[in-house]
This record gives C-alpha cells, sequence and structure tokens, in this order.
C-alpha cells in the first residue's frame, strides 16, 4: 500500500502473511470485553446468545485477518462493512425493545444515506488515513444499521416490507454504480490488490457486484418472509 495511507487495521498484508495478521489492539479488545460484559448484563436472559452473536460478528470484523485484509482489498472492505449492515446490527436489533417511534421512512433514509456517503472516494480515502475518521465511519455505519433494524422490527409488516425494498433498490444501486464506474475510484487500493491477482478496477467491480447482488437480496429475503407471514394467517383462514 502507498506509504501516504496508515489505514487502522495496518499495512495491506500479503498472501502468505495475511492469516496471521490479528488485531491485538488493547484498546480495542478492552473495549469489546467490556461491550460483552455490559450486554450481558443488560440483555435479558433469551437474548443473550443472539447479543454472543453480535460481538462474534464484530471480532471477525475487527479482530480477525479481515481487517488486515481489508487494507489490501476494497472486496475485503466491503465484506466488513456488510457484516455490520447486515449481520452486527440486525442481530443487536433483536436485543432492543420495540421502538414507540419507529420513523421508519427516516431510518431507511439515513441507513442509506450514511452508507452512500462512506463509499465517495474522498471520504473512504479519508476513513483509510486517519484513526478517528476510520471508527466514525464503522460506528456510523454499525449505528444507523441498528436503527434501520430496529424501526423494521417495530413497525407493521406491510409498512416493513416496503422500507426492506427500499434498502434493497438503494444498496443495488450503489453497488451499480460501483460496477459500471468505468475507472479505479478508491485510491488507497490502487496498488494494494496486485499481490492478491486483482487491479483496481477487477477489485472495485467485485465489490460493487457483492452489494448489487447478494447485499440487496438480504433485504429481499427479510421482506419475502414478512410477505410470508403476512399471508398463512390468510391460507388458514380459507382451509
Amino acid at each position: 500500500m502507498d506509504r501516504n495511507w496508515s489505514p487502522y487495521c495496518g499495512p495491506a498484508p500479503l498472501p502468505d502473511e495475511v492469516l496471521g495478521r490479528w488485531n491485538t489492539d488493547p484498546i480495542l479488545l478492552g473495549v469489546l470485553l467490556a461491550l460483552f460484559c455490559v450486554g450481558m448484563w443488560r440483555v435479558k436472559q433469551t437474548d443473550r446468545g443472539v447479543f454472543g452473536g453480535v460481538m462474534l460478528v464484530l471480532a471477525i470484523g475487527f479482530i480477525s485477518p479481515l481487517c488486515a485484509l481489508s487494507s489490501a482489498l476494497f472486496t475485503a472492505r466491503t465484506l466488513h462493512h456488510l457484516l455490520l449492515v447486515l449481520a452486527a446490527a440486525p442481530l443487536l436489533a433483536l436485543c432492543l425493545p420495540l421502538l414507540k417511534k419507529p420513523r421508519l421512512m427516516a431510518a431507511t433514509a439515513v441507513q442509506a444515506l450514511v452508507f452512500w456517503l462512506w463509499h465517495a472516494p474522498s471520504l473512504y480515502a479519508q476513513a483509510l488515513s486517519h484513526d478517528g475518521v476510520y471508527w466514525l465511519m464503522q460506528i456510523s455505519i454499525l449505528a444507523s444499521s441498528v436503527w434501520f433494524w430496529a424501526a423494521v422490527r417495530s413497525v407493521s409488516a406491510h409498512a416493513a416490507i416496503v422500507a426492506l425494498l427500499a434498502a434493497m433498490l438503494l444498496m443495488g444501486l450503489l453497488g451499480a454504480l460501483i460496477v459500471f464506474a468505468g475507472q479505479p475510484l478508491y485510491a488507497p487500493h490502487f496498488a494494494s490488490g496486485a499481490a492478491w491477482g486483482l487491479g483496481p478496477l477487477e477489485d472495485q467491480q467485485s465489490a460493487g457486484l457483492i452489494m448489487w447482488a447478494p447485499a440487496a437480496a438480504a433485504y429481499l429475503l427479510v421482506a419475502l418472509l414478512k410477505m410470508r407471514a403476512l399471508l398463512q394467517p390468510a391460507r388458514r383462514t380459507q382451509v
């Protein structure tokens, strides 16, 4: 990686060293341990397994070699962000009480806006240059996504389906724009993918495809499950 880039997760690893690149930042480990202890104390006993899942996802994202790999590949950074949006956030939302004022439209818009802004090339580059900006990116992506999933959980199935389909379209649109950009956009990864056999445009297109297809499809899957739950009472009535 270019010497001008100093990502929190360290310099881009080579393929033969990535498995040894675990993040042992004592501040991070202390914060995660404190969150685990407080969460296990505060959440209901029936939700402790779910909260344990949240902490596992955070450990994968910030402690495992995925953290270092995200310094090398934009594709890995995308997977990292999607772990927050589609795994840690909905699991954490399940541990929270239902929202009295979900404000679903605002939550849907804010989640999409935050995710889009941090994938603007200039802001993304800032996040890989300064630790403070990096953590602002991670916390804002996670927090806005928790709000979205908590709101989806707190409203009627009809409203939730509309919001989930909107989130699907916005995630897919961002992925499509990245895929068809036609030129590399993310300067921190211009040189670091070569060791992994990926040029910067190939890496970028791979990341965009992940957003466009499987990530967008995750919202669609939840919408279909909500729709199925709506149809089941009608089927029982017909019988």
